[in-house]
């Protein structure tokens, strides 16, 4: 049975941890002491081991912060890439791309090809990676980006709205494809790759080669003024072949 005085010590322990809210330390600190008792450890290596287990709880919770923040429409990681299935992906690039040292040089990358090929789950899974590294993304469709930045201009919060997305260090724009810009949304998505321009990172999911990019915007003068500053500091993915979703197991790409 507990004598009083280790009940005391419990309830201060207990009080202590939840002020300064270590987490971790206080759901586990129990069992650590039992695993320090057993390996005698000394008090600077049950120190490290408590602290070690607060800072991996933490990085745990605040990845997990990120990814829900991050508003991704699938859980697809880039372990989940079946590189038989589709030979033509370039896993060594992939997988380069997934330790974020672009994102370190606020590089962009342009990820190209047909429906179903896997652009949006390589796009997701670098996204989850860099969750995972502690930094702030967002993933939003392309035409529903552009909505929401001319809805925000007519109501007066453009300005705000372009503040907030700057400070997102890793933005991943999907489909940009299935859209047409007039004037305004143009220049509001210029704004956009404009002020990440050297400063953050980009990825950009598209089915349209980048010679057809006129397609999108009102010209081939737009299309070059875009894109000049995309692929000044740029990875470009381009992937052919069959459809995963057609062909594949049922699995969401």
């Amino acid at each position: 049975m507990p004598s009083e005085t280790s009940a005391v010590n419990a309830a201060y322990i207990e009080a202590r941890m939840k002020q300064f809210k270590l987490v971790d330390m206080r759901e586990q600190y129990q069992e650590l002491i039992r695993v320090a008792s057993e390996q005698s450890m000394t008090y600077e290596d049950f120190l490290i081991m408590l602290l070690q287990a607060e800072e991996t709880g933490k990085k745990r919770r605040q990845a997990e912060r990120l990814t829900d923040a991050a508003n991704f429409d699938s859980d697809k990681r880039l372990s989940d890439i079946d590189y038989r299935f589709n030979p033509n992906l370039d896993a060594d690039k992939i997988q380069s791309l997934g330790r974020l040292e672009f994102m370190d040089n606020h590089e962009n990358i342009i990820i190209i090809g047909p429906p179903g090929v896997g652009k949006s789950m390589i796009a997701t899974g670098i996204g989850r990676n860099a969750c995972e590294a502690g930094y702030k993304v967002l993933f939003v469709n392309a035409k529903e980006l552009v909505d929401q930045l001319y809805e925000d201009m007519q109501k007066g919060y453009l300005k705000e709205t372009l503040k907030q997305i700057s400070k997102i260090p890793l933005l991943i724009i999907d489909e940009l494809s299935y859209l047409k810009m007039d004037k305004e949304r143009e220049s509001l998505f210029f704004q956009i790759i404009r002020q990440r321009y050297e400063k953050s990172s980009l990825i950009i999911t598209t089915n349209l080669p980048m010679g057809r990019w006129d397609e999108l915007f009102t010209g081939k003068l737009a299309a070059a003024a875009i894109l000049d500053r995309l692929v000044h500091h740029c990875h470009v993915i381009s992937i052919t072949g069959d459809s995963y979703r057609v062909k594949g197991p049922k699995t969401e790409y």
